[in-house]
């Protein structure tokens, strides 16, 4: 079975490593999300501002926020670079940092984890077969110890100090734009670094840890807010259903509920890239959001991840509700407002153009949406027809009536596989499970990893043809087929009669 070779991207090399930095980050933080939330429930019910007060049962959060979570994401780290030896080491490193700072240690956990992992590879290598046989448990045990208290002293007498420090001059950044009126200001970074995919750099790797540092102290933070509030995306998606044209017009109805309820904000950056004027109307309306969650003092007690309004709301502080929602009506009536003036000056030209058989803007924009993520979205194959321009990646149909090319290597196991191999893997995997279960084959698995936790078990391996590249050293013997959209791909039908084909079916 012949495998497709990602086509490499040309250009843009600094945004895809900054990209591919905050997938990283993203990567720490996002498997780890539930831990947050269950922090952030036992904060709003049982501190002593809390919805029902408990003594004994508010004495959970100091230990989760101070130990758990901080731990919880180094082992995240350490599980990417070297998995669960890496994750052991990076928690003892972190350990170090824990004690040796007053702050909860978010920033240093996202540091020292990944440098303790991939200092405990490096230290493997250097006897890497040349342990005689029987004490290879030995040596593997006492060198990870040794290394991971060696680390853990360091990382208290060094980086604990630092990342204290920084983590200090974040927070009082953020507070010294508050007290001068400032804080606006940053949608004007925030709003275009979403749509470029950078927004898991700057929410997670930033605005998390200063959030929960803020929580800490005053039991909510506005940092919560700066990123997440959907009301900027939903306004222009407003705008684009009633002054759109054509299948931008068509697909925004359904893109508003995908984004304000599902959170999922990447639905409406293709909206912008078609009209890149476009981005005034979320910068305005996120700076009108954050202006109105300063006048309230609003602020949420955990992350709200992903961006959905019910995240918001269950994570709403008791007393911000009144903020919290007027911010979102305000940030998406402000934004629906400036979309609308600057559709409607151009919605003659856009008129025409549909006219003329040139409204391909649209699809050209999802697809600079999805190069700018670096990967095909499930969620972003919604706006646009199916592609079936690429060559099969792995199982050929041939002629009219599609039989399938059957191959040597029998397919019992199938992995979705994509970066944080969460949300576009799942749907992904969902759609195909759901294909083979119909077509009556019963003894094929469908399931869906990160590329990082692939391991050579699978039978085939689907990843959108950026990523293909990427996962191939994980799974080498598997067959590997490339797609383009991971919801609607027609390599579907392509595996579901493979399957079939060697499953008797």
């Amino acid at each position: 079975m012949t495998t497709t070779s990602p086509t490499p991207n040309a250009g843009g090399g600094a945004r895809v490593g900054i990209q591919r930095f905050g997938a990283f980050l993203s990567g720490m933080i996002m498997p780890n999300i539930a831990a947050f939330i269950a922090w952030g429930l036992i904060t709003a019910f049982f501190i002593p501002t809390g919805w029902t007060p408990n003594e004994a049962l508010g004495g959970l959060v100091n230990p989760m926020i101070t130990y758990l979570l901080p731990l919880l994401i180094a082992n995240t780290a350490g599980r990417m670079i070297y998995g669960t030896r890496g994750g052991v080491v990076a928690a003892i490193a972190t350990m170090g940092v824990i004690v040796g700072a007053t702050i909860p240690m978010f920033i240093g956990a996202m540091i020292v984890g990944p440098i303790a992992a991939w200092l405990m590879k490096k230290v493997d290598s250097i006897w890497d077969g040349k342990i005689k046989p029987g004490f290879e448990m030995l040596v593997d045990n006492f060198s990870a110890g040794i290394l991971g208290m060696i680390l853990a002293i360091l990382a208290w007498l060094g980086i604990s100090p630092a990342v204290t420090w920084l983590s200090n001059i974040l927070s009082e950044a953020v507070h010294w734009l508050i007290n001068i009126g400032l804080l606006p200001l940053v949608s004007i970074f925030i709003e275009p670094g979403k749509v470029l995919f950078l927004n898991n750099a700057i929410n997670h790797g930033v605005l998390d840890a200063i959030g929960i540092q803020d929580v800490a102290k005053t039991g909510k933070s506005i940092a919560f807010l700066l990123e997440a509030n959907p009301g900027p995306g939903v306004g222009l998606l407003l705008a684009f259903a009633f002054f759109g044209v054509g299948l931008s017009k068509a697909s925004a109805p359904g893109a508003i509920i995908i984004q304000f309820f599902g959170g999922i904000h990447e639905i409406y950056f293709p909206y912008v890239l078609m009209k890149p004027i476009l981005v005034l109307s979320v910068i305005f309306g996120g700076m009108t959001g954050v202006a109105i969650n300063v006048a309230f003092g609003s602020g949420l007690r955990a992350p709200a991840s992903p961006g959905s309004i019910i995240a918001v709301l269950i994570n709403t502080a008791s007393d911000s509700y009144v903020g919290v929602i007027l911010s979102v009506i305000g940030a998406a009536a402000v934004s629906f407002i400036i979309a609308a003036v600057i559709l409607r000056a151009s919605r003659k030209k856009d008129l025409a153009a549909e006219a003329a058989g040139e409204a391909s803007s649209f699809g050209a924009a999802v697809a600079q949406t999805e190069a700018n993520k670096g990967k095909k979205s499930s969620v972003l194959g919604n706006l646009r027809e199916e592609d079936r321009e690429t060559a099969v990646g792995a199982a050929e149909v041939h002629g009219a009536a599609g039989s399938a090319t059957t191959t040597a290597q029998l397919v019992k196991s199938i992995v979705f596989a994509c970066d944080a191999g969460m949300g576009s893997s799942a749907m992904g995997a969902s759609v195909l499970r759901n294909k083979i279960k119909k077509a009556g084959v019963d003894d094929v698995t469908v399931v869906n990893k990160s590329i990082a936790n692939l391991t050579d078990e699978y039978d085939l391996v689907v990843t959108h043809k950026d990523l293909t590249a990427r996962a191939q050293p994980y799974t080498p013997s598997a067959q590997h087929v490339s797609v383009d959209n991971f919801m609607n791909s027609p390599k579907y039908d392509e595996i579901v009669e493979l399957v079939k084909g060697q499953h008797g079916q």
